[in-house]
């Protein structure tokens, strides 16, 4: 049996950082998101003559293979592959090894602040639920996720990846105590998502970064007693209900300048969220014609998004031209995680 899976990546467009404990435990969080088309992608082949667990995440050319042991140690490489198929066969198939062979590949490079190491994790869970005929629902898929994320790999992060990429499209997410989430999906006109695909330019900075740093520096000065930190973050969080209002009125123009106000309370968050790099993107694209911007993401790296005026998004283009970044097209995508047999 052959079954194949694919999960959308997310922009962060507004309220990245509280969805992350303790924050939202003590002050609720909320973030609003939207999936595009770009993917993390799994297959997954079922033999019952095959001696072994296969691993083979072809994007970052790491394999595994283990021979039909039950559970695997979650040390080593491909550890979040480990993590999946341990919860699998411990939850859903009586502590019995499964002979399979998983091919991953994400078309996003680790660390790109689309979220894309979640969105690997949900695209394996959606594999095995079709694979084994689960029956996991939408919350369930992405709370397993955080699941094996959190508790049992312990890598630090927040919340909102793994329920962005189950249920796709335009969400606006509340996260509280007790790790409660509640999604809230927007309807957006068609005329609204054009006019935002035609002025919102993605650019991938050309630097890859570990989000954990940043995202514990983040836990740390929120939480502790600076005040400047934790006004910033409560900024972040208004910030979000402000754009999910420019959103849902289509005002443009507004959620142009809250992106600006959002990107200046993002870095007030942490000193590790901008660096040098970022601050010369951020100039040159300003002064050659963009509204406003901010990173996708924990920050330091990865992917930035950034307001263009059509009529100028040729000159912006040009005067980031000779850094090491690139440009990436993409359309807003309106469904969640898939899967499939084959």
């Amino acid at each position: 049996m052959i079954v194949r899976s694919r999960s959308p990546l997310r922009l962060g467009l507004a309220g990245g950082g509280t969805d992350l404990s303790p924050y939202c435990d003590k002050y609720g969080g909320c973030v609003l998101n939207a999936t595009i088309d770009m993917y993390a992608h799994c297959t997954i082949e079922m033999e019952e003559d095959c001696e072994g667990v296969f691993f083979d995440a072809q994007d970052i050319g790491e394999q595994f293979h283990s021979s039909l042991t039950g559970e695997l140690p979650l040390e080593g490489r491909l550890i979040l592959h480990k993590a999946v198929y341990n919860r699998v066969i411990r939850e859903y198939n009586h502590g019995q090894p499964l002979p399979i062979k998983v091919y991953t590949h994400c078309d996003a490079p680790p660390g790109s602040g689309l979220g894309s190491s979640s969105t690997m994790v949900v695209t394996m869970i959606s594999a095995y639920q079709k694979l084994l005929n689960l029956p996991l629902g939408e919350y369930d898929i992405a709370r397993l996720a955080y699941d094996i994320e959190r508790v049992d790999c312990q890598l630090s992060g927040g919340k909102q990846d793994q329920y962005a990429t189950t249920f796709g499209g335009f969400n606006f997410m509340e996260f509280y105590d007790e790790n409660r989430v509640l999604v809230n999906p927007l309807r957006i006109r068609r005329s609204i998502l054009n006019e935002l695909e035609t002025q919102l330019l993605l650019y991938f900075t050309g630097v890859s970064r570990s989000s954990a740093k940043i995202i514990d520096d983040q836990v740390k000065t929120t939480s502790g007693n600076t005040e400047k930190p934790l006004q910033a973050m409560h900024d972040v969080k208004q910030l979000a209900f402000e754009m999910k209002e420019r959103l849902l009125h289509s005002d443009i123009d507004g959620m142009s300048k809250l992106f600006q106000d959002s990107w200046v309370a993002k870095k007030a968050t942490s000193p590790a969220i901008s660096t040098p790099l970022i601050e010369q993107i951020e100039d040159r694209a300003i002064s050659a014609g963009a509204t406003s911007l901010k990173i996708s993401g924990a920050g330091g790296g990865g992917f930035m998004m950034l307001f263009v005026d059509p009529l100028k998004r040729i000159a912006v283009e040009n005067a980031l031209e000779d850094l090491e970044g690139t440009i990436h097209p993409f359309k807003f995508t309106q469904e969640g995680t898939q899967s499939w047999k084959v």
